[in-house]
């Protein structure tokens, strides 16, 4: 079992920056993965951002060259680094942790490919 306790939401205007931070406990070895989705109502969940106990990380096309993934492994917390937000951006983001290859995570985030995942914590830009 993996607990995820997701934090750092909050409302920004449009260019800002937000810092989200995921904390891990339990069985890490089932959170090899470590991954962010977001999700706004009536949509389903989109995975945003990963990365692998190596290093190796996953960006969604809408995200890259503004958010950074990273994870501190002796703290066992990850971190979503979101610059340059856009409105677009708003949504519930959530912690996810998953045990598959790497293979399975680098073409493409999907939420079944995970087993473990945070309470969400609410991003919301401003025009």
């Amino acid at each position: 079992q993996v607990q995820l306790v997701d934090s750092g939401g909050g409302s920004v205007q449009s260019g800002g920056s937000l810092r989200l931070s995921c904390a891990a406990s339990g069985y890490m070895y089932s959170a090899k993965c470590m991954g962010w989705f977001r999700q706004v109502p009536g949509k389903e969940r989109e995975g945003v951002a990963a990365i692998y106990t190596g290093g190796s990380t996953y960006y969604a096309d809408s995200v890259k060259g503004r958010f950074t993934i990273s994870r501190d492994n002796a703290k066992n917390t990850v971190y979503l680094q979101m610059n340059s937000l856009k409105p677009e951006d708003t949504a519930m983001y959530y912690c996810a942790a998953g045990s598959l290859p790497w293979t399975y995570y680098s073409p493409g985030l999907r939420a079944p490919q995970f087993n473990y995942w945070g309470q969400g914590t609410q991003v919301t830009v401003s025009s």
